[in-house]
């Protein structure tokens, strides 16, 4: 089965691409041609990749054996629109391969074949030689693949195995295996997206703030905090998987190419989004989702110790981040991003449940939460007992009993539903 190059150097010249194992050498056919497997469900989405830099190793790995006969096999399974290439990309593919590579190419299985490929086929064709067309053959089944081949031993993408027993066993009327997750790829050693905290300060020389959310922050502190809708509106998905791939790849970023405010304010966002665990941890889920049993003018206070519990990684980038957008809701005039709305954006970028996703009813206790933070970040973050040192522990605070939520004594509605009456020191 195809997995992971072992014996793939960092140092390797196209190791950003090759890491994925998306081009592999899967053996020799019983004529001696080498054959060669390109793997859709390898591709990873498009901003951690680079397509002209993919084009690029195909060529570096296919000129070290086109001077011989060489057999392709393209696994069509896996594709998607979240790692679809443009047709662009594959009408400049089709010209960079000249001659040099068409001529010794024998065959060029398509395996898994769907409508999307066929109408592709239909749409090239008038740029396709009759001689290459008569070069491919579909197989709609590894066996009928096998039957083609004449391959005694060919190493095939396990995804692309388990997709082709669910397909036989639907043939034959049958409930297909459970799905397996594929193992995890090594991250890029310069990689800001999808990677844990830890790996980022591991990188990082042991800074506590990571590289992404420190030059977004500094950018949109110098220059976005006027923006009206920061952190609201969208950006360009192109350019922010652009933005993503160069800082992944460890090159540098100026968003003054851009032109658009908004495409650091959504890096910000998607880095938040993509971390392995939320920035407030899978631990304190439950414990924010009961800040709306607190009594009002007790909340900041109850917001305090849930962050006792965060490592203390966590807790600095949190404060670091709390601070920036507390800076943002007192531009709120000019902005229009008062704490309430920033607490909409980033709420479920700061927090989620492990498993599925938050509820409906458990985003007003989410927002809330960071409603607080960034409203009363002076009295929330201010001089306490270090991350993890609790001086009154969950049980106890459970122990305090029952409160009475957006009411007075007397049953009277409080003017505000959850925000503290008062500060707390």
């Amino acid at each position: 089965m195809a997995s992971q190059d072992p014996t793939l150097s960092t140092n390797h010249p196209f190791y950003d691409v090759a890491r994925h194992g998306i081009l592999q050498v899967a053996g020799d056919d019983r004529q001696g041609r080498r054959i060669f497997t390109f793997s859709c469900c390898r591709l990873p989405p498009l901003h951690q990749l680079n397509h002209q830099r993919l084009l690029e190793y195909l060529k570096y790995t296919l000129d070290q054996h086109v001077e011989n006969d060489y057999t392709i096999i393209y696994f069509h399974y896996g594709l998607s629109s979240q790692n679809k290439p443009s047709l662009g990309w594959l009408q400049n593919a089709y010209k960079e391969f000249d001659r040099k590579y068409k001529k010794n190419l024998k065959a060029l299985y398509v395996v898994h074949p769907t409508s999307f490929i066929k109408a592709l086929w239909s749409i090239f064709k008038p740029l396709i030689s009759h001689k290459f067309g008569k070069k491919v053959t579909y197989c709609s089944s590894l066996r009928e693949l096998r039957e083609h081949l004449q391959c005694d031993q060919l190493l095939i993408p396990p995804e692309v195995i388990r997709y082709d027993e669910k397909l036989q066993n639907l043939h034959k009327g049958q409930l297909p295996p459970p799905a397996k997750t594929p193992p995890p790829r090594p991250p890029l050693p310069t990689q800001q997206f999808g990677v844990s905290l830890q790996y980022l300060k591991d990188k990082n020389q042991g800074e506590l703030i990571p590289p992404v959310l420190r030059w977004t922050v500094t950018y949109l502190r110098e220059k976005g905090l006027h923006t009206e809708g920061l952190f609201r509106r969208s950006a360009s998905a192109q350019i922010v998987h652009q933005v993503q791939r160069l800082y992944d790849q460890g090159k540098p970023v100026n968003f003054d190419d851009y032109g658009d405010m908004h495409v650091p304010a959504v890096i910000l966002k998607t880095f938040l989004r993509e971390l392995p665990q939320p920035l407030l941890t899978f631990q304190a889920y439950e414990q924010i989702l009961g800040i709306t049993n607190v009594e009002s003018s007790l909340r900041v206070t109850h917001c305090r110790l849930i962050l006792r519990s965060l490592p203390e990684h966590n807790y600095t980038i949190l404060r670091y981040l709390m601070g920036f957008l507390h800076e943002v809701s007192l531009e709120s005039i000019s902005n229009k991003m008062t704490s309430s709305n920033l607490a909409c954006v980033f709420g479920l970028n700061l927090i989620w449940p492990s498993q599925g996703v938050a509820s409906l009813s458990a985003l007003v206790p989410l927002n809330l939460f960071t409603e607080l933070l960034i409203e009363y970040y002076d009295t929330v973050f201010s001089t306490q007992e270090a991350p993890g040192e609790h001086v009154q522990t969950t049980v106890e605070m459970e122990q305090a009993g029952p409160v009475t939520k957006g009411f007075t004594k007397t049953g009277t509605p409080q003017a505000s539903p959850y925000l503290p009456r008062f500060r707390i020191p």
